[in-house]
């Protein structure tokens, strides 16, 4: 059995003699199934095991693997106890591929080549150097006390020495200067080169750093070949959905292109495995919330009020979940499952994706819907109305929330976030402004006649105008959306009307939130008159 503590000595050996009965194994990923937030790796590898009982050691699971979600099944042998360990790991022999290799050989053949050139260029320098050190001496040897007083001929050769020399020297010189600067030229190649080839290494990300272990006790009849398959889960990965909506004005046809990005930083580099999205949220919550008890309570008038203690744990958990509320070419597709609850997406072809740095997109498929549009507009807040693209969701899959990208009749309007909705759900989608559909609101001016804003110390009137205007040469079905006060308060009374009368009131249950649905013929203004009266007492305040 694998001891608990190893000595220095045992653990400087290599893994593979470690002990007699001990089998080492290296476990390929061979599929990985990618949720929202977090995934689920897959390992096997196959084993030889003589008769008796023995220790498959695994060495090349990432430290940070989640050891306590680790399950195992063996073939060909009985298993006992599993024994998982993050610290005192013995030594691996690093693994790496045949394209790191060459890219570290490659490194290291221009990291020499560099320090030669460098080395090179320090010479040549030396060199020129010496022969300007030449001219200099020359230059003062024709200047010395003693060339006064020589005779003509002996100053004649003299003059023709020095001449000869510094010539020769000078030439020197310029020749080493040259040189110098030629292989400079060379050495920036070459440092352009050797910076080119880290990056490629880089690029290659391979899996460095400490690594966890697991043993697996296995006890054999006779001589067998056998398989381990060992699961776990993986926090850092996941899968974002991304759209491609595309409306068509005219047919009400809404076509969703559904894509998924993936990416994980698990430790480890997968490569080649056989990769399944789910729309299946383990970290979310897995189990229905409870209703707790709720006291209430009366007090006098002028009793201190109550300090509100802040929930915590599950209480505090269940109150927040309360409150909120050219013809391109055949991609290849993801195949979608639905066995009832969740949605799966096989991608049949293998699929590398490299640790902490890759970020691929794949394709789900294309779902179609019709929809109907209409102009939503909203003058509280903008100047002009909407497209809106009203869907009931009949594809029979769910839409995740996630990045949509906008087309409106084959045009890029825009990007936004689309929310969860589920198969059979409503949901309205936009599509972009509508310059043309200008939205005016303004409280009537008083001096004009109309009551506008009259406040006394308990009461206060507001009259609303709200213009909607078409000047873009079509006729559109207008939602108008607007607002009024509401009160829980019986001595707050609030009383409105509107002209025309509203189509919906506390639309999608907010309280005063109102709605009108009209036909606006091009060239058409729509008034809509909205007074709204609030009255107190006058001991109290209206905020």
């Amino acid at each position: 059995m694998l001891p608990l503590i190893l000595s220095a000595t045992v653990a400087s050996v290599a893994p593979a003699a470690l002990f007699a009965e001990d089998i080492p194994l290296r476990a390929e990923v061979r599929s990985v199934t990618l949720y929202p937030s977090g995934g689920t790796v897959t390992r096997e590898a196959t084993f030889s095991a003589p008769q008796g009982e023995h220790e498959l050691i695994l060495l090349d699971l990432p430290r940070d693997t989640d050891l306590d979600s680790v399950r195992v099944a063996v073939e060909g042998a009985a298993m006992g106890t599993l024994t998982t360990r993050r610290d005192y790991v013995p030594p691996r022999d690093p693994a790496k591929g045949e394209a790191i290799e060459a890219a570290e050989a490659e490194v290291e053949r221009l990291e020499e080549a560099l320090r030669g050139a460098r080395a090179e260029i320090e010479g040549v320098r030396l060199e020129q150097e010496a022969a300007e050190a030449r001219v200099a001496f020359l230059a003062a040897l024709g200047q010395g006390d003693g060339v006064a007083q020589m005779e003509p001929a002996a100053l004649r050769e003299l003059i023709g020495l020095v001449g000869d020399e510094t010539l020769s020297a000078k030439q020197a010189a310029q020749a080493a200067r040259l040189r110098a600067e030629a292989a400079e030229r060379d050495l920036k190649d070459l440092t352009e080169d050797l910076q080119a080839a880290r990056e490629a290494l880089a690029a290659l990300v391979p899996q460095e750093g400490p690594h966890a272990m697991l043993a697996v006790a296995i006890e054999a009849d006779a001589a067998t070949e056998g398989r381990i398959t060992l699961s776990y889960n993986v926090h850092q990965a996941g899968w974002q959905p991304v759209y491609d909506m595309r409306l068509d004005r005219q047919s009400g046809q809404l076509e969703i292109a559904r894509g998924a990005y993936v990416s994980q930083a698990s430790g480890e580099n997968w490569q080649a495995v056989d990769l399944t999205l789910s729309t299946v949220r383990p970290v979310e919550q897995t189990e229905p919330s409870e209703v707790h008890p709720w006291q209430r309570w009366i007090t006098d008038k002028d009793a201190p009020q109550p300090v509100l203690k802040t929930l915590r744990g599950a209480a505090a958990d269940d109150f927040a979940r309360a409150e909120m509320a050219a013809e391109p070419a055949p991609a290849i597709v993801a195949e979608a499952e639905f066995d009832g609850l969740s949605v799966s997406y096989r991608y049949n072809r293998p699929l590398s994706l490299a640790s902490g740095a890759d970020r691929v997109r794949i394709d789900l498929g294309t779902l179609e819907t019709t929809t109907e549009t209409y102009a939503r507009a909203v003058p509280l807040a903008d100047s002009s109305a909407f497209l809106m693209a009203d869907m009931t969701n009949d594809t029979g899959e769910m839409i995740l929330p996630g990045m949509v990208m906008k087309y409106l009749d084959g045009k890029f309007v825009g990007r936004g976030y689309s929310e969860l909705v589920p198969a059979g759900a409503e949901a309205d989608i936009a599509f972009g402004p509508i310059d043309g559909l200008r939205l005016t609101r303004r409280i009537e001016d008083r001096q004009e006649g109309d009551r506008g804003v009259i406040r006394k110390s308990n009461d206060m009137n507001e009259a609303v105008r709200i213009e909607v205007e078409n000047l873009t040469g079509e006729d559109w079905p207008v939602r108008l959306r607007d607002r009024v006060p509401y009160s829980e308060q019986e001595q707050l009374e609030i009383t409105w009307e509107a002209a025309p009368r509203v189509s919906e009131s506390d639309l999608d249950g907010q309280r005063g939130v109102l709605e009108w649905h009209f036909d606006l013929a091009a060239g058409e203004t729509k008034v809509v008159k909205l007074d709204q009266w609030l009255k107190w007492p006058e001991d109290k305040v209206l905020r």
